[in-house]
């Protein structure tokens, strides 16, 4: 069973950091379960599940019986990294709207907690950031609208937040980087372990001038998991996600799913009709579930229209992609990215 604390706070935080070492990013079962019962009381069932093979916290209880939450907190402190929690002053109040909508493939949830690597403030990088997303197969015509986009959202105080892989992602940082402005990059895994390794640069520029954020402990590598759950991280941190590229099974296309289920604005660059790429958020835009964009003052002018009605946008849930014991008795919105197969980033 878990160690008492004298200071809640403490206890809390420690509970926190002992959860995020042991589950898989984004597991719904967790992450519901804290956000119910809270993390000290889900922090001793699940231990206690450790010594029951037939329970399904049997594996997660195994992790945490090897897990040493100060140490970890310590070890992360020595190499620059921090663990903020909901309720600290650094914690984007936007993530708590991750609690209400549901799951796409069995990842959801406001996280348990997120490791944080840089000087910047999370919560003030975070008041007005941009997502800006696409395919890690990105044409010329993506990279070159990714960059120009992103420097023009930077150069007018906005934040570029992305997944920092190959493709649109890569150019959305460097283009914020251009302006000379900040950007949020959301890993897989541990925001010392660049991914893809090619990015190591890029990383540590991001670091310096901006934030690299993760569900995953340090030291932590990339899994499936860890993407699906990346992606709903952009879209939470962001009061919009822009679609650069993205074919009919884009990773992309998670990231925009989540951004409809927040109610947030939805945003997509046409690219050509002859170019594969661009297949899926043509799409979006032709079914009239993201709006066309093709200048950062467009971007700036859907989400502060949106601000000012102070609406939450369509009132029904897009749950294409949730499954069916998690889903609400809404009607979801018909999708052009619904499969049972999930994205591939």
């Amino acid at each position: 069973m878990s160690t008492p604390h004298a200071d809640v706070d403490d206890a809390d935080r420690l509970a926190r950091v002992k959860l995020s070492s042991a589950i898989e990013p984004g597991d719904l079962r967790v992450t519901g379960l804290v956000d119910e019962l809270g993390a000290v009381k889900v922090l001793d069932y699940l231990e206690a599940a450790g010594e029951v093979e037939s329970h399904w916290g049997f594996g997660i209880g195994q992790e945490l019986a090897r897990a040493d939450s100060a140490r970890l907190l310590e070890q992360a402190a020595v190499v620059g990294i921090r663990f903020i929690i909901p309720g600290d002053p650094e914690w984007p109040y936007r993530l708590a709207d991750l609690r209400d909508v549901g799951a796409l493939h069995e990842r959801g949830g406001e996280p348990v907690g997120l490791w944080v690597r840089g000087a910047g403030d999370l919560t003030q990088l975070g008041a007005n950031a941009v997502a800006v997303v696409g395919s890690r197969a990105a044409t010329d015509y993506g990279m070159q609208q990714a960059t120009e986009l992103s420097r023009e959202l930077a150069a007018t105080g906005h934040t570029v937040v992305s997944g920092l892989a190959y493709g649109v992602d890569q150019a959305a940082h460097r283009g914020a980087l251009i302006a000379d402005g900040p950007t949020i990059a959301v890993l897989p895994g541990g925001v010392d372990r660049p991914y893809p390794a090619a990015h190591a640069q890029l990383l540590e520029a991001i670091a310096e001038r901006g934030l690299v954020v993760s569900e995953a402990p340090p030291g932590a590598g990339p899994t499936r998991t860890g993407f699906l759950a990346r992606n709903r991280i952009v879209a939470g941190l962001s009061e919009g996600t822009v679609v650069v590229e993205g074919a009919l099974r884009s990773g992309a296309l998670n990231t925009a799913h989540w951004t409809t289920n927040l109610h947030r604005p939805l945003m997509g660059v046409p690219g050509p009709v002859s170019s594969a790429a661009s297949t899926g958020v043509n799409q979006l835009i032709r079914l009239g579930q993201a709006s066309m964009v093709t200048t950062a003052q467009d971007v700036i002018t859907d989400v502060t229209t949106r601000a000012a009605r102070g609406d939450g946008g369509a009132k029904q849930l897009d749950e294409s992609f949730v499954p069916g014991p998690v889903r609400s008795t809404q009607r979801a919105i018909p999708t052009p990215a619904a499969g049972a197969s999930a994205p591939r980033r």
